[in-house]
């Protein structure tokens, strides 16, 4: 990925990287960049462009938590018709980036862009790659929409094109953990995000009291372990391992490294609970697939019933949003009981709750410290967090 075409210069080995995010998160995807060596950061909604060399992107494969995709850069211009895209897709030299033994698939992102069908976008950056690999080694690769080796990224704006190669792959947020999923569950790379959010460090007690699957729990113990969440991948599952200049000895080593610093416990002080018993059950089991079950007690509770596991600590969840009429009106009654029983047993406990559901703070009784906007896939929701204090909270 660090090829260099005639409209993407680069020194010292470096090349020009973009990693996607949930919306909300960008900030702390940079921090993860500068961590593995990026430089010259920009955020922008929904991810942060940098510059670095390799080594920055097998770490930041390795190492984030809270990105998506790190795509390497390889072109871009001015493009006002789908001729022009075609350019820019044949001007790459794609048998020098990647074998022709190796399958493809073509993703389009455009925002406010000329071009009436993404689909023929598509279509014109396929021809153009095969074109490329039919006139420089005589074959042509194959197409795989489901699971192909390498996947090709163009982003159109009003006026401009830019072509990537993915270097994650499946989508960072696949951390090969969880075999057991509930209904619209979080995604990994956000409920991470929300715990950085909330302040919460390893060490500090805390509760998700409605836990679903697990992916919080997941994720906390990930940060209070030090563990690397690209470690429990298969190295074949990395985009820029189908690539032509991957390093294994450079991978093998950052994976040993990474390995290296795991931490051990035989306790964790964080807790899950759930009042329904089958999300208790694919929870547990999704900590016994990554090894945590002895680590982490998840019991079978009701919030509302639920006793705190230690004197103070942070509380994080992701409640229901509801969606249908019947499903607000179980909000709408069960908000006060929510925030009757935070008062009475949470008092020195933060507590955050990510919700699409405006009413939530109104309801809850409760007037919330933080209220940080977070988009849980297209959903835009909102971080609320609550300081509960013994009494009243009125000055």
């Amino acid at each position: 990925m660090l090829i260099r075409t005639p409209r993407e210069g680069g020194e010292g080995g470096r090349a020009h990287f973009f990693a996607t995010c949930p919306r909300g998160l960008e900030a702390l995807l940079a921090e993860d960049i500068i961590a593995a060596g990026g430089t010259e950061v920009a955020v922008t909604p929904g991810g942060a462009g940098f510059s670095g060399s390799q080594e920055t992107c097998y770490r930041l494969n390795l190492h984030s938590r809270i990105a998506t995709r790190v795509l390497c850069r390889l072109g871009n211009r001015e493009c006002q018709n789908e001729q022009d895209i075609y350019r820019l897709a044949y001007g790459i030299a794609w048998p020098k980036l990647f074998d022709v033994s190796r399958s493809i698939r073509v993703h389009v992102t455009a925002v406010k862009a000329p071009f009436r069908s993404l689909e023929y976008l598509t279509l014109k950056v396929k021809d153009a790659v095969c074109d490329r690999f039919r006139a420089d080694v005589g074959r042509r690769p194959d197409v795989n929409t489901a699971a192909p080796d390498v996947r090709i990224h163009l982003y159109v704006t009003a006026n401009e094109a830019t072509l990537y190669v993915d270097t994650s792959g499946e989508p960072l947020w696949l951390r090969g953990q969880k075999i057991a999923k509930v209904a619209a569950p979080l995604k990994e790379n956000l409920a991470a995000g929300i715990l950085r959010l909330s302040g919460w460090t390893p060490g500090t007690p805390l509760l998700d009291p409605m836990c679903g699957s697990g992916t919080l729990l997941l994720e906390a113990a990930g940060m209070a372990l030090d563990d690397a969440p690209g470690l429990s991948r298969a190295m074949k599952d990395f985009g820029f391992t189908k690539l032509l200049d991957y390093q294994p000895a450079l991978w093998k080593r950052l994976c040993t490294e990474a390995a290296a610093r795991r931490q051990t416990a035989e306790k964790l002080p964080i807790w899950g609970a759930d009042n329904d018993a089958d999300a208790v059950a694919r929870a547990r089991q999704n900590l016994a697939h990554a090894g945590l079950d002895r680590l982490i007690e998840v019991k079978h509770a009701d919030i509302l019933d639920l006793t705190p596991p230690a004197p103070s600590g942070v509380l994080v969840s992701n409640p229901p949003y509801g969606e249908r009429l019947g499903e607000l009106d179980a909000l709408a009654a069960f908000y006060p009981r929510l925030g009757d029983a935070l008062k009475k047993r949470f008092a020195g406990w933060y507590c955050w709750f990510l919700s699409a559901d405006a009413r939530l703070p109104k309801l809850i009784g409760l007037r919330p410290d933080r209220k940080i906007p977070l988009f849980n896939g297209a959903l835009e929701c909102r971080l609320y967090g609550f300081r509960i204090v013994a009494g009243s909270a009125r000055k």
